[in-house]
C-alpha cells in the first residue's frame, strides 16, 4: 500500500483536526471532485472515491485511532485497499452506479446520486466575504458600520422561476424532470451506467420557453445594498463576525448562505494590545522618576491621573486595572499596563550641571542599589 495517499493529506487536515474541521473538508472536497460536475475529466472519479475513503476512516473514531497507529498497513487494511469494501452503507460502488452513496450525498448536493432528484433539489447558497477595516477605538468600544453588499437575489419580476410571468415552462423531455441522464455501457466488466447533467435543461429539470426580462431566465438578479453591521466592542484583527442568512442566494428553495465579515484593526499611534490588555510606554522626566509625580496617563478614553512612585526606575511596568479593551464575551475589560520611560536630560546648562554635580557629591550609596551591587560583587570576584 505504499502508493496511497495519507487521509490527512488527501482531506487537506492537521493530524490533530477537529471533527468539525474534517466534516468541513470533506465536503468542500466532494462538491468539489463529484464525478457529475466534472464530466469531462476523467480523473474526477478517481479523487472522489479517495476522499470518500479518507472521509469515512477519519470520521470514525475506531477507525481513525487504528489508523493514526498503524497506518494503511494496521488492521484496518480493509478501509480501502481494493476500494470501498469496508465501508457499511456504501457497498453499492461498481457496475450499479453509485447506488450506496445517496445517503451522504443528501447532505451535500440535494438529493441521491442515482435517486434523479440531486441537480433540482434545494441547494445552499454560498457563504459571502466582506473585508472590514475598522480604528483601533473602534474595535475596543463597539461600533455600527455601514457596507455596501453586493449579492444575487431572488427576481421580484418572476419570483425565482426565471420565467416570464404568465408564460408556460415545461418539463425537459429528456431527463423528465430529474436533471439528470443516464447513460448505460457494455464493458469486459459487465453493464456500467453513468449518471451526468442533463445535456438539454443543463440539470434545471424544466424547459424555459419565455425567459424572464429582468433576469434574462436566471431566477435571481444582482442587488447592490447598503447595510448597517453592528461590530461589537472587544473584537479583535483577523476575527470574523458572521451575519446568518445574508450571503449567496440558495438554489431551488435552498437556504441563503451566511455573511462573513473579516475585521481588520488598524494599528494605534500609542496603544499596542495583546489579547484585552493595553499595553504604553510613557516617557517622564529624570525628576518625576526620581522624587515621584501625579501625571495625566492616556487611556482610550479621557486620561486619567496616576502617581508614579518615587524612585520610579527606567523600564519599570505599572499595571492599572480595568482601563484596557472590553471583553468580547462577557462583562468587564482588560488592563492598562504603563512602562515608564525615563528620559534623561541633554543639552544642559552650565548651572543644571553643577547643580547635579552637588548632588553626585552628596549621594550616598544607599541611593544607588544597582550601583552598590555592582561593585560588592567585582570586590568579592577580585579578592
Amino acid at each position: 500500500m505504499a502508493d496511497k495517499r495519507d487521509y490527512y493529506e488527501v482531506l487537506g487536515v492537521a493530524r490533530d483536526a477537529d471533527d468539525a474541521t474534517i466534516k468541513k473538508a470533506y465536503r468542500t472536497l466532494a462538491k468539489k471532485n463529484h464525478p457529475d460536475a466534472n464530466p469531462d475529466d476523467p480523473a474526477a472519479e478517481e479523487r472522489f472515491k479517495e476522499i470518500n475513503e479518507a472521509y469515512q476512516v477519519l470520521s470514525n473514531p475506531q477507525k481513525r485511532a487504528q489508523y493514526d497507529q498503524f497506518g494503511h498497513d494496521g488492521p484496518q487494511a480493509g478501509f480501502g485497499g481494493g476500494g470501498f469494501g469496508d465501508f457499511s452503507g456504501f457497498s453499492g460502488f461498481g457496475g450499479g452506479g453509485f447506488g450506496g452513496f445517496d445517503d451522504i450525498f443528501s447532505t451535500i448536493f440535494g438529493g441521491g446520486m442515482g435517486g434523479g432528484t440531486r441537480n433540482n433539489g434545494p441547494v445552499p447558497g454560498d457563504d459571502l466575504r466582506y473585508d472590514l477595516t475598522i480604528s483601533f477605538e473602534e474595535a475596543a468600544m463597539g461600533c455600527e458600520k455601514e457596507i455596501n453588499l453586493v449579492r444575487d437575489e431572488e427576481c421580484p419580476t418572476c419570483g425565482g422561476t426565471g420565467a416570464k410571468p404568465g408564460s408556460k415552462v415545461d418539463t425537459c423531455p429528456v431527463c423528465h424532470g430529474s436533471g439528470q441522464e443516464r447513460v448505460v455501457r457494455s464493458t469486459p466488466l459487465g453493464r456500467m451506467q453513468t449518471v451526468t447533467t442533463c445535456s438539454r435543461c443543463r440539470g434545471a429539470g424544466k424547459i424555459i420557453t419565455e425567459p424572464c426580462q429582468k433576469c434574462h431566465g436566471r431566477g435571481k438578479v444582482r442587488v447592490s445594498k447598503r447595510r448597517t453591521v453592528r461590530v461589537p466592542a472587544g473584537i479583535d484583527n483577523g476575527q470574523v463576525l458572521t451575519i446568518r442568512g445574508q450571503g449567496g442566494l440558495g438554489e431551488h428553495g435552498g437556504p441563503p448562505g451566511d455573511l462573513q465579515i473579516v475585521i481588520t484593526v488598524k494599528p494605534h499611534k500609542l496603544f499596542r494590545r495583546r489579547e484585552d490588555d493595553l499595553y504604553i510606554d510613557m516617557p517622564i522626566t529624570f525628576t518625576q522618576a526620581a522624587l515621584g509625580a501625579e501625571l495625566d496617563v492616556p487611556t482610550l478614553g479621557k486620561p486619567i491621573k496616576y502617581k508614579f512612585p518615587e524612585g520610579t526606575q527606567p523600564g519599570q511596568i505599572f499595571r492599572i486595572r480595568d482601563q484596557g479593551v472590553n471583553h468580547l464575551r462577557g462583562s468587564g475589560k482588560g488592563d492598562l499596563y504603563v512602562t515608564a520611560v525615563v528620559e534623561i536630560p541633554k543639552k544642559l546648562t552650565s548651572q543644571q550641571k553643577e547643580l547635579l554635580r552637588q548632588f553626585d557629591d552628596t549621594a550616598s550609596g544607599n541611593q544607588y542599589e544597582k550601583k552598590k551591587s555592582f561593585f560588592d560583587k567585582l570586590k568579592d570576584a577580585f579578592s
